[in-house]
């Protein structure tokens, strides 16, 4: 199966800001940029339901499949703030542990993944040879980690560890191996 995963236009956020599972809009001049910009292939589009991709995937097909399992990493009480004020020691604390630590209270990696495997089970399930997948630059780095069919831990700590180089609107395609869906975290 092919995963044409689209990331999402810019939201309506400063630079510098912690967003994860925040549920942000998109100014309507930069969703019809991305919009137009994309040359994709008839196919069934999964979204993440927080607004930045559901617009998106609204406007690639009146049919979208939305998935929470699809949402970027919630960062819990980090949400919303400065990176910069987040205490640096919390930071180092994360990245000494980047699959069990929960950063602001939030999720963990390895949750994140959990719930990244169970959304690409299901598109895989839904047997199109080629499937549209609007989401977030965490959720692409999983998913791309995952559709090689690595274990969990190892694609997520893979998807952790690579740099984050995904623009908005990027387009990413990946091959992915039929897995079965993830059991429970390590």
């Amino acid at each position: 199966m092919e995963l044409i995963l689209v990331r999402h236009p810019r939201p309506l956020v400063d630079d510098g800001i912690c967003y994860g599972s925040s549920d942000l809009p998109v100014a309507q001049d930069e969703l019809t940029r991305v919009h137009q910009s994309l040359q994709l292939p008839r196919a069934p589009v999964f979204s993440s339901p927080l607004q930045r991709c559901a617009a998106l995937a609204r406007r690639l097909s009146a049919d979208v499949v939305f998935d929470a399992n699809l949402a970027e990493m919630d960062f819990g009480s980090w949400e919303g703030r400065v990176w910069d004020d987040i205490p640096r020691a919390d930071v180092d604390a994360w990245a000494a542990d980047l699959l069990h630590y929960r950063p602001g209270g939030g999720e963990t990696v390895l949750d994140v993944a959990t719930r990244v495997a169970g959304a690409l089970h299901a598109i895989r399930r839904h047997g199109a040879p080629t499937a549209i997948v609007v989401c977030h630059a965490g959720t692409i780095r999983l998913i791309t980690a995952l559709a090689s069919g690595a274990p969990l831990a190892e694609a997520a700590l893979a998807a952790a560890t690579t740099p984050h180089r995904i623009t908005y609107g990027a387009v990413t395609r990946v091959s992915s191996k039929a897995a079965k869906p993830a059991s429970k975290p390590v």
